[in-house]
């Protein structure tokens, strides 16, 4: 027996005036939260971020040059439709959220992405300076005499 195929996700472009993107999203903006966090300049701070990603369901990404812990987790009023169980009565940010910049179109990239503590810690070592840099190399060479 043949698999069904599903029906194409239209475009933006493509939805017909009375047609919302939400009929055919699968509401990713339901499924994650993102909140703004320090930008990491001390090993300390990028300890911290270690911590965030020993937990399970939490990234940390950069967007626009500002850091964000996404924690991946599923509103507890979202439907098996994909629609919103307490819409008439949702939180203020969901009805400020609009979809003109959504993530509809699968698409979206980030600047930075961690989903392990041991990436951050690399990406740490990559570009702190370490107190002991100076130690980790021998010491530059005596000159080499002047001949005349």
């Amino acid at each position: 027996m043949p698999t069904p195929t599903l029906p194409r996700k239209p475009s933006r472009d493509e939805l017909k005036k009375d047609e919302v993107l939400c009929d055919y999203c699968t509401a990713k903006c339901c499924k994650y939260f993102a909140l703004p966090i320090d930008t990491p300049t001390t090993r300390r701070d990028f300890e911290f971020m270690r911590w965030y990603l020993l937990h399970d369901r939490a990234s940390i990404f950069t967007d626009g040059g500002t850091w964000y812990l996404l924690v991946h987790t599923t509103c507890k009023h979202l439907m098996e439709d994909q629609r919103c169980g307490i819409y008439e009565t949702r939180p203020e940010i969901c009805r400020e959220y609009t979809t003109d910049e959504c993530e509809y179109e699968d698409s979206w990239t980030y600047e930075r992405y961690f989903e392990t503590p041991e990436q951050i810690k690399e990406y740490a070592d990559a570009v702190l300076i370490s107190e002991h840099a100076t130690k980790l190399r021998s010491p530059p060479p005596q000159p080499l005499p002047i001949l005349n």
